[in-house]
């Protein structure tokens, strides 16, 4: 599964935040995601937990989106 491995990477979280985390991506994902978009998918969760969001429906709210700037 992605997301452990990219909590892994990232360092050292919890049981229960790598059970949040995990319940996020299983949330997110869908079957005819490639690799590579649910190993972005995992990188938006992880950068938004990081930045301090631990609220599970928050996180799944902003995992949603892009990472990134906004341009104005």
């Amino acid at each position: 599964m992605p997301i452990r491995q990219k909590a892994q990477d990232a360092g050292i979280f919890e049981p229960a935040e790598l059970e949040l985390l995990a319940r996020v991506f299983d949330r997110l994902k869908y079957e005819e995601q490639t690799a590579d978009q649910r190993e972005a998918l995992a990188s938006r969760i992880l950068a938004n937990f990081m930045a301090g969001i631990e609220e599970e429906e928050e996180l799944v709210a902003l995992s949603r989106l892009p990472l990134g700037r906004s341009h104005m």
